[in-house]
């Protein structure tokens, strides 16, 4: 119990801490416990490591106790630590709402939208943002790009405005969803190989080729592994890579055919080194959805972004059957030449 001539609390705050800790230094050690790692949280914060590690030593040594246990790689908070965390979470969810409160009576003229998409949303996402920023130049955007694993934890610690994901989780019961725009998934070649030459290719097939798949967390790695997986089979993966331009480079170099979304051939199209195969069940359909939780209020400017990407549907459902028709023209193309 607090005594009442206790001098580091005045009014009713917390005057010591007030005056020995600052914002950033929540923020750097929420960012910790969240992600799990000192690196990771400076990468997110764009921050060097020493100032990271200096930050937190400072928190310490302020609340008089150890926040942190590390074990090699392994770091989780003290009970100081998940008790501290606790709080600065709720003290960050209440300036969000005061955030989001604000921006409304601003209306559109000034505010923040912060996003957060699944790796493959960055082709088109960053070209709709572009689009509303003109619309709307007062508005500060803040965009983040990470796996499915990744974006289901920002989800659940509350850290943006609205969501684009590739896949549902399961449980979803918190989260409301809405149909977004199709994400076709196809399997790439690169030009040239023997079974561009081919058609009606079936799994059995593709299961003696070398494949080349996300990490694990990508919801299309996912997909890849389920696509064989019905069919009793184990695809023969040659590599795991972090990024998608990384597996469409490695694909062009020959190491492997891959199952990818067909808006990561936006920019090269058909004419791009990278040959789209005639696969049985393929293109699979697929949506993406606009997510948020359906307790969160949406700020003024969250639902007209939200609006404003919805009707962009056809737009992009536009593009992705013109990239469908040219690819299922090139593959006419090379049967015909071969008999020919």
């Amino acid at each position: 119990m607090i005594e009442k001539n206790d001098s580091r609390f005045k009014g009713g705050l917390p005057d010591y801490l007030i005056r020995h800790t600052t914002f950033r230094q929540m923020q750097i050690f929420e960012a910790i416990v969240r992600l799990g790692s000192f690196t990771r949280a400076a990468e997110e914060l764009f921050l060097t490591q020493p100032t990271v590690s200096s930050q937190v030593k400072k928190l310490t040594n302020v609340m008089g106790l150890p926040l942190l246990d590390q074990a090699g790689r392994s770091i989780k908070p003290t009970q100081a630590g998940s008790d501290l965390y606790q709080a600065v979470r709720n003290i960050f969810d209440c300036l969000s709402d005061l955030d989001t409160r604000i921006a409304g009576l601003k209306g559109l003229q000034r505010g923040r939208l912060r996003l957060a998409v699944i790796t493959t949303a960055k082709y088109f996402t960053p070209e709709i943002l572009g689009d509303f920023c003109r619309e709307h130049p007062g508005i500060d955007v803040t965009l983040k790009v990470a796996n499915r694993d990744r974006i289901l934890e920002r989800i659940q610690n509350n850290e943006d405005d609205l969501y684009i994901l590739g896949q549902l989780p399961e449980k979803m019961q918190h989260l409301e969803a809405h149909h977004f725009a199709p994400n076709p998934l196809v399997v790439l070649a690169p030009k040239g190989h023997p079974l561009c030459e081919e058609s009606n290719i079936s799994i059995e097939r593709l299961a003696r080729e070398p494949f080349i798949v996300r990490e694990v967390g990508s919801g299309i790695r996912d997909t890849t592994m389920k696509v064989f997986a019905e069919k009793g089979l184990v695809p023969n993966v040659r590599m795991e890579l972090g990024s998608n331009e990384a597996i469409k480079h490695s694909v062009v170099a020959g190491l492997g055919l891959t199952i990818s979304s067909l808006h990561t051939l936006t920019l090269e199209g058909a004419k791009g080194p990278i040959a789209m195969l005639d696969v049985v069940g393929f293109p699979i359909e697929r949506i993406w959805y606009v997510v948020h939780p359906k307790d969160k209020e949406l700020s003024l400017i969250a639902k007209t972004f939200f609006e404003f990407a919805m009707a962009g549907e056809p737009v992009i459902r536009a593009r992705m059957q013109t990239l469908l028709g040219d690819f299922s023209q090139q593959q006419k193309s090379i049967r015909a030449k071969r008999r020919a």
